[in-house]
């Protein structure tokens, strides 16, 4: 039988450095992010923590589906039709494996995130 292990996430990530999003993915402005990865499956396909980005837009190309939950701020995701959803604090929401269009970041955001990738 397996046993239940609890692992507590924390939405702190200020053990955590800012580092620029890839220039080559930069839509408009200088948008940083940091993440804190506080949950890792034994297959290394699984992961759950918590990401932060300030103001900016880039492109996203997804290989791994995730549910994230918005803890402060807002974002506008914009898919390869151009259809725009705005998610903000208290929003949860699902982005699948295939998934192409932008991320902009409105001023601040944090989010809580789970990844699965085959």
């Amino acid at each position: 039988m397996t046993k239940l292990v609890v692992n507590r996430l924390t939405p702190d990530v200020s053990s955590q450095e800012y580092a620029p999003i890839a220039e080559d993915r930069v839509v408009d402005g200088a948008p940083t992010g940091r993440a804190l990865n506080q949950y890792t499956n034994t297959k290394e396909n699984f992961f759950a923590g918590v990401w932060e980005s300030t103001e900016g837009c880039w492109n996203l190309n997804y290989t791994e589906d995730e549910m994230c939950v918005i803890i402060e701020g807002e974002a506008i995701i914009t898919d390869a039709e151009g259809v725009e959803t705005r998610v903000v604090q208290g929003d949860s929401f699902t982005v699948p494996a295939g998934f192409k269009g932008t991320w902009r970041t409105i001023g601040h955001v944090k989010k809580w995130y789970a990844i699965y990738e085959e």
